[in-house]
């Protein structure tokens, strides 16, 4: 059989056998972030065009190469989000969040779209956890937003992940740093490529940014942001890596995070791995107290992160990790004949609303084939119906682990068998370990 077509380059299906780990770790970034304080928020796929022009930036490399933009049937220029900030803040203009209580905290979970070569870690499709806080100045948010991503990392157990952090300043500092950029890049006008030397008249800053071997190589010589900050700059900078210590959160300071995206301003910081080859970064984020004006409202401190899901799972499997397992059928009903069939469907639809995992046969197996399919699925408990158990009233519940046979009235299975399974789920929970789940959360 050929296929019409297959999966576009850059994506990923994420199949049933696998969702479970994802899930897991989805739902771990949302209830950490609830801890916090942080409640979620769903936006568009897609937006305008001048959204992420304005907000990202026209000199960096996500709206120069990597958008996915097209005219919709109005003629509007329409692009699919390459990240989660420009379209949070858009909405938070648009429904007047600005005049409820500050700050606004945020997250989501979103799909996100850039035009990149695929590779370990980086798809044309992918998947960020993103948290922002907008109406909050003071360094301590920095600390707390770099928290969140903290708690997320510890809980999961993430081992040999460094927190790199960064101040690139406000306009006023970075001025004098932009002019020390381009006095120092053009002298190399002659071998940066045709897209930093567009950008030294626009941003020399986007130059840091570049993924070219050779601009990079010539970046690591020239001027540290650091070193041009103003006093309002280097005191938040330095309350920022005090309340880290107080948090006793460890990180390192690297002059050269620029980020990649235009918004960013004073604080930056990344989370980076060595475990993922060359996509090394995991979450990346940092202040962006100009955007909410840039996009048209009032001026507002803000600032956040976004952590990739993909780069988070791949880490966690290269360590080893472990996730939890995939929810597992409790009942199997096999059945034998019209009358049995339509009596398992009865049961299974009441037990199913009393919140049990329970599967009867739909494809017309014997009976024979039902109990393998039941073993195949991991069922835990089985029963089989037919003729002489629907004149009886009295069926066998066999406990699979144990082989273990407990006869049951039909007339009571429902709640008999869920007392069953309540009391055995209770004995499989007090025999749990938990530490090769949690890792080292709680030491």
């Amino acid at each position: 059989m050929a296929l019409i077509t297959k999966s576009i380059k850059g994506t990923l299906d994420v199949l049933p056998a696998e969702s479970h780990k994802r899930q897991f770790v989805e739902h771990t970034c949302l209830e950490i972030a609830e801890n916090f304080g942080f409640r979620e928020i769903r936006t568009p796929v897609f937006e305008h065009t001048e959204l992420f022009q304005r907000g990202v930036g026209d000199t960096t490399d996500v709206v120069q190469k990597e958008m996915y933009t097209f005219n919709d049937k109005g003629d509007r220029s329409i692009t699919l989000r390459p990240e989660g900030t420009a379209g949070v803040v858009r909405s938070y203009l648009e429904h007047g969040l600005y005049n409820e209580p500050m700050p606004q905290k945020m997250c989501y979970l979103t799909s996100c779209y850039r035009y990149e070569k695929p590779q370990a870690g980086r798809l044309r499709e992918f998947h960020q956890f993103g948290i922002e806080c907008l109406g909050a100045a003071s360094p301590a948010a920095d600390a707390e937003v770099i928290g969140v991503a903290q708690n997320i990392f510890d809980f999961l157990g993430v081992q040999n992940i460094q927190l790199e952090i960064n101040s690139i300043g406000c306009p006023t500092c970075r001025k004098e740093y932009h002019k020390a950029l381009k006095a120092y890049f053009d002298s190399h006008t002659g071998e940066l490529c045709a897209t930093c030397n567009d950008r030294l008249s626009r941003n020399p800053m986007r130059i840091l940014d570049c993924k070219s071997p050779v601009c990079s190589e010539i970046a690591k010589d020239a001027p540290k942001v650091t070193e041009f900050l103003c006093d309002d700059c280097k005191t938040h900078f330095a309350s920022v890596q005090k309340y880290l210590k107080a948090m006793g959160i460890d990180f390192k300071v690297n002059p050269t995070i620029v980020r990649g995206l235009d918004y960013y301003s004073k604080t930056v910081f990344e989370f980076v791995s060595t475990d993922i080859g060359s996509q090394g970064t995991v979450c990346g984020g940092g202040r962006y107290d100009g955007l909410v004006e840039e996009v048209g409202g009032p001026k507002t401190a803000a600032l956040g992160f976004g952590m990739g899901i993909e780069r988070l799972m791949l880490l966690m499997e290269n360590q080893g990790l472990a996730f939890p397992s995939p929810a597992q059928c409790e009942l199997y009903i096999a059945s034998m004949g019209e009358n049995a069939l339509e009596k398992a469907a009865a049961i299974a639809h009441a037990l199913r609303k009393e919140g049990m995992h329970t599967e009867f046969d739909v494809v017309g197996r014997s009976v024979k084939a039902q109990m393998k399919y039941a073993n195949k699925i991991g069922a835990k408990f089985t029963v089989v119906l037919g003729d002489s158990e629907l004149e009886s009233g009295i069926v066998k519940l066999k406990n699979m682990n144990s082989g273990e046979e407990t006869e049951l009235r039909l007339d009571t299975f429902e709640s008999d068998v869920l007392n069953i399974t309540i009391s055995e789920s209770l004995k499989e929970f007090e025999d749990m370990d938990f530490s090769a789940l949690l890792g080292d959360f709680n030491q």
